[in-house]
Formats: structure tokens, C-alpha cells, sequence
């Protein structure tokens, strides 16, 4: 029973972790008109959260193994409980940009705590797999559930809703890991914290999101994007010095020669680059090219959500039979197929229904592929390093979210011509093919899992 209660807690952390990243979407024509945004900074609503969890997951990481899993959770959750309360709270723009900042923080504490907790409670084979497949259904229909959620708090209580909603769920889940979860175990040997790793890798990769972000809208040759990158770069070079002559690194070497968990950490930044981008430009389709409002746009998410957390459940199932190989590249081949279908169904005039057989792939092989690649990420991994290992993985999956994001984005904007309408939807067509490349190219990716797992 306690097992079962321990597992629903994690899954319900990370399924407000997905639900945040999605949930301000609808809401965010509401917000720019309530605290008076610019067109160019409304996006740093979004922007903000995506930056600094993607530069704090690594410190985020070894904090869990260092400070204790338990004791992470429950200050991370309770992180997400202030900053959610300050957030419907903001009276202005600046305020609500650093709280999602803040927030971003709790998520980067949040998620590799959550999984390293999951990898560490349940023995690795068909346990584990069982428990990554519920968390995985939670996660990846969070992402979908977030904008029907979204939609039905902003038309019934307005835009601060979709933050107050936070409070008392991560408020419940610092509670619940605090009785449920087995206490922090005192270390035998004294670790250090590696100062000099955390803070190079945290500003190199914070700082390497952030250009990623900001370098679509000022310009990728513009001044502030070209000296983020710089600094981005000197950071991390600083960081790979500074880890070479640490006795207790950041990123322990026996991690950076684990085949397996660099194959799954190039599988989660595929993942993020191509199955995640698709929200915005689905969004954008529903709410600017077809007219929907919030609610209708949160109901045209539902099937989405619906599929793929049958996909991740399937995908548990598909493991103990074909294994992890075949059913990752599975996912990728079904969510490629469903793409293009997706792409060749997208018009100003056609009906919901068209979209439904690429929705319908696309779902089934986001879940089977988002509880393969964390399958994969934690398999040969020590307990005490399943912190950092989740953190490294999480790392690549934000990373890539914002490169995938910021390309195609690049792309949609670059292709359209004549109306702006049409013009608009040709570069959300042309996004989704371009989705559908990237998983095709990415099965061969899918199937080195095999022999990056035999011969580690």
C-alpha cells in the first residue's frame, strides 16, 4: 500500500510539473492585457520557466544525491507552492517573469528529485518499468491536460487561476513526501559539492537556453544573443576544466563513459525537439488560425492527452515484451507517420476530425517513447548517482526543447507567404513535416540502445 501511495505522489509531481509548462499557454493573451505586456516580451512568461530549469536540472540533480531525495522533493514542492502563490498574486509584468523564474527553479529541483526517487524506490526490471510507465502517463498527458486545463480556468476565474490552482496541490505533495518517502540516509564518506562545477555548468547552461530563447525574436547575429552565446560557451569550457581536476565532480566521469545514458540523454533531446515543440504550434493553429477560444482550444488537447497516456501505458507493456530498442523506435517510427499525417490534414477549413488519425499516432508513440527513454536513461545506473543521471538526462531534454523550439520556430516564420493567415499556416505545416523528419532521422538513434546497453 505504501509502495502504491509513494508512486502516486511522484506521479502527481510530475504531472504538475508538465501541467505547468503548458498550462499558461491559453493564458497568455489574458495576461499580456492584465499586466500590460509587450507583444516581444509576452513570451518571457513561457521563456522564464524554460531557461532556468534548463540550466538549474544538473545542480538540481546532484543536490537530490548529495542533500537527500526526500528532502529535495519537499523543499522543491514547496518552492512551487510560494511561487505559484505569488504568481496569481503579480502585479505586474516583471514580477510574474521572475516568479516563473523562480518557479523554473522548483522544476529543476523538482523533476530529478522525483525520478531519482522512483528509480531508487522500485527495483530495476519489470517493477521500476511499471512505476516509470504510470509516472510517464502522468508526465506526458500533463502536457496536453495543461492547455484543456488552462482553457477552463482562465473563461471561469481568469489568468491568476492557472497559478492558484498550484498552491495546495504542491503544498499536498510536500506533505505526502515528507510521511511517505523513506527518510535521507547520513553518508558514510563526506562529499563535497563541487562549487566551482555547479556554478560554470548552471550559468553555461542557463545562459546557452537563454540564447537559444532569445535569439529567434532579437535576431541570432544581434549583440545580446551573440554575447550569451559567448559566455555560454566559455562557461561550459570552464566547466569541463574545472571537472577535469575536481576529486568529487559534478558530473562523476563513470557517467560521461555510460554509453547507454548518453544514447538515452541524444534520445530525450530529440524527444523534447520534436514531440514537445508541437503544443505551440498546434495552439497557434487552433486559437489564431481556426478561431478557437481558450476552452475550445483546451478541448481540442483532450484526445491528445487522452492518447498518450495510453501510449506511455502501452509502452510499459511493449517493453516486457519487445524490449526497450524496439519499442522506443516504435514510438518514433508512430509519432513520425502521424506528423505527416497531421501536417496533410492542417487547412482553415477542415474539420477537427481530419486531424484525429495524426493526432492519434502522434499520441501513442509520445507516450511509448517518453517512458522508453527514461527506461533507458536510468538502466546500469548506480542508486547514488540516479540524482545526478536523471538530472544530466532532464538537462538534454530542456536543452533540447529550446533548440527544437527555436528552430522551428525559425523555419515556420521564413516559409510563408502572401496572406498572413495563410502565411501563418504554412509555417505551422511546415514545422510539423519538419517534426516528422526529425523522428525519422531519429530511429536510427533509437536502435544503438541495444549495443550501448550490451556493452556497457
Amino acid at each position: 500500500m505504501r509502495a502504491r501511495l509513494s508512486l502516486l505522489v511522484l506521479a502527481l509531481a510530475q504531472l504538475v510539473i508538465a501541467l505547468d509548462y503548458n498550462i499558461v499557454y491559453v493564458a497568455l493573451p489574458d495576461i499580456g492585457s492584465g499586466l500590460g505586456f509587450s507583444a516581444h516580451d509576452l513570451q518571457w512568461v513561457v521563456s522564464a520557466y524554460v531557461v532556468t530549469t534548463g540550466g538549474f536540472l544538473l545542480l538540481g540533480g546532484r543536490t537530490a544525491d548529495l542533500l537527500g531525495r526526500r528532502r529535495t522533493f519537499v523543499v522543491a514542492a514547496l518552492v512551487y507552492a510560494g511561487s505559484s502563490l505569488v504568481g496569481g498574486l503579480s502585479p505586474s509584468a516583471g514580477i510574474l517573469v521572475a516568479v516563473r523564474a523562480v518557479q523554473g527553479i522548483g522544476g529543476s529541483l523538482l523533476f530529478p528529485a522525483t525520478l531519482s526517487l522512483l528509480n531508487t524506490l522500485y527495483e530495476e526490471g519489470p517493477a521500476r518499468n511499471r512505476a516509470l510507465a504510470v509516472w510517464g502517463a502522468a508526465g506526458a498527458g500533463g502536457l496536453c491536460f495543461g492547455s484543456l486545463l488552462g482553457g477552463v480556468l482562465v473563461e471561469a476565474f481568469g489568468w491568476p487561476s492557472v497559478f492558484f490552482v498550484n498552491v495546495p496541490v504542491a503544498a499536498a505533495l510536500a506533505w505526502a513526501g515528507w510521511r511517505l518517502f523513506p527518510a535521507d540516509v547520513p553518508r558514510a564518506a563526506v562529499r563535497r559539492f563541487d562549487l566551482g562545477g555547479a556554478l560554470t555548468a548552471t550559468g553555461g547552461i542557463t545562459l546557452l537556453v537563454f540564447a537559444l530563447v532569445h535569439a529567434p525574436e532579437a535576431g541570432w547575429t544581434s549583440p545580446s544573443a551573440l554575447l550569451a552565446a559567448g559566455l555560454a560557451v566559455t562557461l561550459l569550457a570552464l566547466f569541463a576544466v574545472v571537472e577535469s581536476r575536481s576529486h568529487d565532480p559534478l558530473v562523476p566521469a563513470r557517467l560521461l563513459t555510460h554509453r547507454g545514458l548518453r544514447a538515452a540523454m541524444a534520445v530525450t533531446a530529440l524527444y523534447s525537439a520534436t514531440f514537445s515543440s508541437l503544443p505551440y504550434f498546434l495552439t497557434l493553429y487552433f486559437q489564431t488560425v481556426r478561431g478557437y477560444g481558450p476552452f475550445a482550444t483546451g478541448l481540442a488537447f483532450l484526445v491528445p492527452a487522452v492518447v498518450t497516456a495510453l501510449g506511455a501505458h502501452a509502452g510499459e507493456r511493449a517493453v516486457a515484451r519487445v524490449g526497450v530498442r524496439r519499442m522506443l523506435v516504435g514510438g518514433l517510427v508512430s509519432g513520425a507517420v502521424g506528423a505527416a499525417a497531421l501536417g496533410l490534414a492542417l487547412t482553415t477549413d477542415g474539420s477537427y476530425e481530419l486531424l484525429l488519425p495524426g493526432i492519434v499516432l502522434l499520441g501513442l508513440g509520445q507516450g511509448a517513447a517518453w517512458t522508453g527513454m527514461w527506461i533507458a536513461a536510468a538502466s546500469g545506473v548506480a542508486p547514488e548517482d540516479q540524482g545526478v543521471a536523471s538530472g544530466m538526462a532532464s538537462t538534454t531534454l530542456q536543452v533540447g526543447g529550446a533548440v527544437g523550439l527555436a528552430l522551428l520556430v525559425a523555419l515556420s516564420g521564413g516559409v510563408g507567404e502572401g496572406p498572413p493567415d495563410d502565411a501563418l499556416l504554412t509555417g505551422i505545416r511546415v514545422a510539423v513535416f519538419a517534426v516528422a523528419a526529425g523522428l525519422g532521422c531519429g530511429v536510427p538513434l533509437g536502435l544503438t540502445l541495444r549495443r550501448t546497453a550490451t556493452a556497457h
